[in-house]
């Protein structure tokens, strides 16, 4: 399994990392991935990811926490290369930090073998499945305009049966859809003043087949599911 976290569409490009998809990447290592798996220096680095750069004490008032604290976290994300000090803004009590505009890559595979690191990934992804809980949740829980109510989407498919190649293609072309409307930071194209920040959230994966029980008479025991459509609502 892989994650990956893209990075701020209107940061400026650092210096190229190792690619594996194209662009470049930052793929996580054992160090890297401890530096970056705690409750809240994830929550930092998803806001600084979301909103833009921003000071401890404003971070500090969003989050509910210490000043201190979260200026102890800023530093220890800066020291493992996630975040870094946006220069010419701020004093030098009052540091403004930003995302270093590369996209994180976890794959769960290297650490098969390393047990010293589970406890970290197993943080990491819980993390990263309840922050994206926490934002459909927050989409829903507001109140939209027309306009955009009837175009969010929260849908799934559960009538595929892929092999592991088919699945890997299918999220290398569900990818490259959305790639294809990422916001250029190079570009001198003035965004559109109806446009908004969009979150895409991709999940895919195996399910392993239940069998029929005595409480659900209507399940499939061949591993074929029962629904035939997606789910969509966009309230």
């Amino acid at each position: 399994m892989t994650t990956e976290q893209p990075e701020h569409p209107e940061q400026p490009q650092q210096p190229e990392q190792p690619e594996t998809s194209g662009r470049p990447q930052r793929r996580l290592d054992a160090r890297s991935l401890r530096g970056l798996a705690h409750p809240l220096r994830m929550q930092i680095f998803e806001l600084l990811n979301l909103d833009g750069p921003a000071t401890a004490t404003r971070l500090a008032e969003r989050l509910g926490e210490n000043t201190g604290t979260v200026s102890w976290h800023l530093r220890h994300l800066a020291e493992h290369g996630f975040i870094e000090e946006e220069t010419g803004r701020g004093t030098k009590r009052e540091r403004w930090w930003r995302r270093v505009p590369v996209p994180n890559r976890l794959d769960t595979a290297d650490f098969r073998h390393d047990p010293d690191s589970r406890g970290a990934v197993s943080l990491y992804l819980h993390q990263i499945v309840q922050q994206y809980f926490n934002r459909i949740n927050d989409y829903i829980a507001e109140d939209w305009p027309d306009e955009w109510r009837d175009v969010g989407t929260i849908a799934d498919w559960s009538r595929l049966r892929l092999t592991p190649a088919q699945l890997r293609a299918m999220n290398e072309e569900l990818s490259a859809v959305v790639e294809r409307h990422l916001t250029d930071p190079d570009s001198d194209t003035v965004p559109d003043p109806r446009a908004l920040p969009v979150v895409v959230q991709l999940q895919s994966f195996p399910r392993r087949p239940r069998a029929a029980g005595p409480a659900d008479p209507g399940a499939r025991t061949d591993g074929a599911p029962t629904d035939d459509h997606p789910k969509r609502s966009a309230e």
